[in-house]
């Protein structure tokens, strides 16, 4: 099992980081870096199924989730279930059954006015190459996010 670990400072209250990195709109920003037209389909609450979607070929594809733990400003936890491949969910393919049980985990400190931002990813489904990719693109989608908070009015 694979663990991966990111984490930045953000100048902003942990409420304001967790409003901003969950807001629909807001979250389209900063995952772009993952995939352009990134975005989210369900809920964040505690038990929901939550699917992480960008278009591929006009059609959705990403990740099928649910939310395993969402302690408001504190701490949200993902388990991701299995794919979505042109629009429709597949728990069962080798790629699939990977990820199946791999965790993605959020946790929001703040001191002083300052959010500590940390991500977890945990789980058969991190392989090399998906560690590599993570590694180029975590760091440069967590500046995203910084930027887009640190900017912002809220």
């Amino acid at each position: 099992m694979a663990y991966l670990h990111y984490e930045i400072d953000i100048k902003a209250p942990k409420q304001k980081v967790w409003e901003i990195m969950l807001g629909d709109i807001t979250y389209r920003e900063w995952t772009s870096v993952f995939h352009a037209g990134s975005y989210y389909e369900g809920s964040w609450d505690k038990g929901s199924k939550i699917k992480f979607l960008a278009l591929d070929e006009g059609k959705p594809s990403g990740m099928s989730s649910h939310i395993v733990e969402n302690r408001p400003y504190e701490y949200i936890s993902i388990e991701h279930l299995g794919e979505v491949i042109n629009g429709t969910e597949d728990l069962t393919s080798e790629n699939a059954r990977q990820w199946a049980g791999s965790h993605e985990n959020y946790t929001f400190n703040e001191v002083n006015g300052i959010t500590t931002l940390t991500i977890e990813l945990e789980g058969d489904g991190v392989n090399r190459e998906i560690a590599e990719m993570f590694d180029a693109m975590w760091p440069k989608a967590l500046q995203k996010l910084k930027e887009i908070v640190e900017q912002s009015p809220l």
